[in-house]
């Protein structure tokens, strides 16, 4: 009963935001601004609170996956579940193209750009491999989100410590095989202004330390949907972009910049394409 709830409103929400081919430029902006007036009381009585429980929810059940199963079970169906979820209310539609470009049992360094906290949802939701994170071993003290982290088998590295981060880096090496991914965000943050930023290279270097191809990853649309450093969360489309992968092994130490240049240069050619 409640699913099916959710799926009527989901529905009408969709319809009352989906934008009508046949209207002029200037005939739709007064009517989105309708629509997402209409739309904040479905965001705020509705929509958030679905999204804190269904967090909660969704982690405590990867945790007890987790103690089960493995953790990669646990993020190949509570994470994919999770982000599912959340974008089913929103409502965000994904597309995706060039999932041949994933090979079944390949371990990759995944770079995408970052656009918005939706891109979460596009990663885990729709990607199909099991993702792995850098994080910083601050976030451990969180009680419930740094227990599942660290479950998880997200990498943990105390940036402040070389050896510590080295000690890291080599229990990675044990766990990105056989199809388990580390995702990075070149970038380092959300694009203000929706345009590509500028790389930094811990997500290459990565790669040539792990010894695995880099997976370029180019979303669009997540920024209309909810833009960086707001609560304007609005129903929208998303287009999830997987190029062919880059092997690294073309390149050297010596080459690290043009390595950054070339998946910068692949990742920017599916923004324009895209727009």
């Amino acid at each position: 009963m409640i699913g099916s709830l959710l799926t009527r409103l989901n529905e009408v929400v969709w319809i009352m935001a989906a934008k009508n081919p046949a209207e002029t430029e200037a005939g739709t902006k007064p009517r989105r601004g309708i629509l997402r007036l209409l739309y904040q009381p479905y965001k705020y009585l509705i929509f958030a609170p679905l999204l804190v429980l269904s967090t909660c929810f969704f982690v405590g059940l990867g945790v007890i996956f987790i103690f089960l199963f493995d953790d990669t079970v646990a993020n190949r169906t509570t994470g994919v579940w999770w982000s599912r979820f959340n974008s089913f209310i929103t409502p965000m539609r994904v597309t995706v193209i060039g999932k041949e470009n994933i090979k079944k049992g390949q371990s990759y360094v995944v770079a995408s750009n970052h656009q918005s906290s939706y891109d979460i949802f596009v990663l885990f939701g729709w990607l199909g491999i099991d993702l792995k994170w850098v994080i910083k071993t601050e976030l451990r003290k969180y009680p419930v989100f740094g227990y599942a982290a660290e479950k998880g088998g997200n990498i943990l590295i105390d940036r402040s410590s070389k050896k510590e981060a080295y000690e890291s880096l080599q229990k990675a090496k044990q766990k990105i095989v056989n199809g388990t991914s580390i995702i990075m965000l070149p970038e380092g943050t959300r694009s203000r202004t929706g345009q590509l930023g500028e790389f930094k290279k811990g997500a290459f270097w990565l790669a040539k330390e792990l010894d695995l191809p880099i997976l370029p990853i180019t979303i669009q649309g997540t920024r209309k949907i909810l833009p960086p450093k707001t609560l304007d969360l609005f129903p929208g489309r998303a287009t999830m972009h997987i190029h062919k992968p880059v092997d690294i092994g073309e390149y050297n130490e010596d080459s690290l910049d043009r390595l950054i240049d070339d998946v910068r240069n692949i990742i920017q050619k599916g923004l324009t394409e895209q727009q």
